[in-house]
C-alpha cells in the first residue's frame, strides 16, 4: 500500500512538473552514462526553470525531456546535455569534457539511433552524432564567419550602421551554413559553447539602424568570437584590442587585423583610445 502511494506522489510531481512548461512537447532520447551521478549531471544539463525538464533513466539509459517549443528545442536540450559531457544522437559531447568526467561516468562512446518527435508524431531515425571524432581533412567552416566580423568591426569604426547591418548579415549567413560535422575539433567544442549567442548577437545587429545598439551588442559579439579564433588557429596574426571607456567604463575588447588600434566603440570621437592586449598567431 505504501509503495503504491509512493508512486501516485511521484506521478503527481511529474505531472505538475510538465504543467508548468507551457507549449510542451515530449521526447525519449537516449543520452549515454552509467551511474547515480550521470543521472544529475544530464538532469541539471537538461532542465532549465518553465523551459525544458529531463528525466534520465539509469537501467535504459533513455532520457525523457519535456520542453516548451516556443522558448527552446529538443536540439538547444540536447547540445547542453553534449556540453556537460554526455553523447546523444544530436550531439558528441566536447572530448576534453568527457575525458574530465569521473570515472564511474566515463561511458562506451558510439553511434546511436535516436528518437525524436515529427510533426505532431514521434519518429525514429538513424544519425550520426556531430563531432564523432573530426574529418581526415577538415573543412574551413568559419572563414565567412571571421572575415564578415572584421567588416562589421570596420564598419563600426566608421560609424556606418547600414554597413554593419550588411555585414552581420553575411555574417549570419556564414554562420548558418557552417557544418560542425566538417569543423576542427578544436573549433568543436568552442562553437557548440558560442554558436547560439552570436547568432543572437548578429542578429540584433542586423535588425536595429541605431549605431549604439550595434555597437552594444559587438562587446558580447566580440568575447566569443575571440574564443572561436583562438580555437580555431587560423594561422594569420590577430590582435585583442581593449577601450577601456567602453561599455559604460567597464571597458570592451574588439579584435582586429591591424596593430593600429582603431575603436569601434566610439570611431570618429575616440579613434586611437585603446591598447593592443594580446597577439592571436
Amino acid at each position: 500500500m505504501k509503495s503504491i502511494f509512493i508512486m501516485a506522489v511521484l506521478a503527481m510531481t511529474a505531472t505538475v512538473s510538465q504543467a508548468q512548461i507551457k507549449n510542451a512537447q515530449t521526447a525519449s532520447v537516449k543520452v549515454y552514462g552509467n551511474c547515480g551521478m550521470c543521472e544529475t549531471n544530464i538532469e541539471k544539463a537538461g532542465s532549465k526553470s518553465k523551459m525544458s525538464k529531463t528525466d534520465w533513466n539509469e537501467g535504459t539509459g533513455m532520457a525523457e525531456i519535456t520542453y516548451d517549443a516556443k522558448q527552446t528545442s529538443l536540439d538547444a536540450v540536447l547540445k547542453n546535455i553534449a556540453l556537460a559531457g554526455y553523447d546523444n544522437p544530436n550531439y558528441k559531447a566536447p572530448t576534453e569534457v568527457y575525458n574530465n568526467l569521473h570515472g564511474c561516468c566515463k561511458y562506451d562512446r558510439e553511434k546511436t539511433t535516436g528518437v525524436v518527435p515529427g510533426a505532431g508524431t514521434t519518429e525514429q531515425h538513424s544519425t550520426t552524432v556531430h563531432g564523432a571524432g573530426a574529418p581526415a581533412q577538415a573543412v574551413d567552416q568559419l572563414g565567412t564567419t571571421f572575415s564578415q566580423y572584421f567588416n562589421l568591426k570596420n564598419a563600426l569604426v566608421a560609424t556606418n550602421a547600414a554597413d554593419a547591418a550588411s555585414a552581420a548579415s553575411a555574417m549570419l549567413a556564414g554562420m548558418n551554413v557552417a557544418d560542425m560535422n566538417k569543423m576542427k575539433l578544436s573549433e568543436h567544442g568552442v562553437w557548440m559553447k558560442v554558436e547560439s549567442q552570436l547568432k543572437a548577437d548578429a542578429g540584433k545587429i542586423l535588425s536595429t539602424k541605431d549605431i549604439g545598439q550595434q555597437r552594444s551588442y559587438f562587446i558580447s559579439l566580440s568575447t566569443n568570437m575571440y574564443e572561436l579564433l583562438k580555437a580555431a588557429n587560423t594561422g594569420e596574426k590577430v590582435y585583442l584590442q581593449h577601450c577601456p571607456m567602453a561599455n559604460e567604463g567597464k571597458g570592451a575588447n574588439w579584435l582586429s587585423k591591424e596593430s593600429a588600434v582603431k575603436n569601434p566603440y566610439y570611431g570618429a570621437q575616440m579613434l586611437t583610445c585603446g591598447n593592443t592586449i594580446e597577439t592571436i598567431q
